[in-house]
C-alpha cells in the first residue's frame, strides 16, 4: 500500500501533468481500465483512450488552464483533493472549484478519479 507521502507525490505529478496539457500523458497516469468522471454526475470515461479523448476535448476548448491542488487529504489508497482550475478561452476566464476523489493502485497508477462540482462552483470573469 502506498504511504501518505507517495500519494501526495502522485498528486503533485498529476497536477504537473494536467498543467502540461498533454492528453495522452494524462491518460498514462491511469491504469489501462482507469475510470475518470468530470463531473462525477456525467458518464464516466473508461480506459486510457476515453480519458485521453476527454482531455483532448478540454485542451481544444481552452486557450490555457492552471490546475491547482489547494488541499490534499490522504486515506490510502484514496486521496481527496480540493482543486481550482482557471481556464481561459477567447479572453474569458472561467474558474471551477471542487473536489476530486482518487483511488490509486499499489504502483501509484490512478484506478479512478471523480470530480465533484456543479454550477454553483463555477465563476466567469
Amino acid at each position: 500500500m502506498l504511504s501518505a507521502e507517495q500519494l501526495r507525490q502522485g498528486i503533485v505529478h498529476y497536477v504537473e501533468t494536467v498543467n502540461a496539457r498533454d492528453p495522452w500523458a494524462i491518460a498514462a497516469l491511469f491504469t489501462e481500465d482507469g475510470v475518470q468522471a468530470d463531473p462525477a454526475s456525467s458518464p464516466a470515461n473508461v480506459g486510457r483512450p476515453a480519458i485521453a479523448a476527454f482531455f483532448e476535448a478540454s485542451v481544444g476548448a481552452s486557450d490555457t488552464w492552471t490546475f491547482t491542488a489547494e488541499r490534499v487529504h490522504t486515506c490510502a489508497p484514496q486521496v481527496a483533493l480540493d482543486f481550482r482550475i482557471e481556464l481561459v478561452t477567447n479572453g474569458t476566464t472561467m474558474t471551477i472549484a471542487g473536489i476530486e476523489v482518487f483511488d490509486f493502485d499499489d504502483r501509484g497508477s490512478i484506478r479512478s478519479v471523480h470530480a465533484y462540482w456543479d454550477d454553483a462552483d463555477v465563476s466567469v470573469a
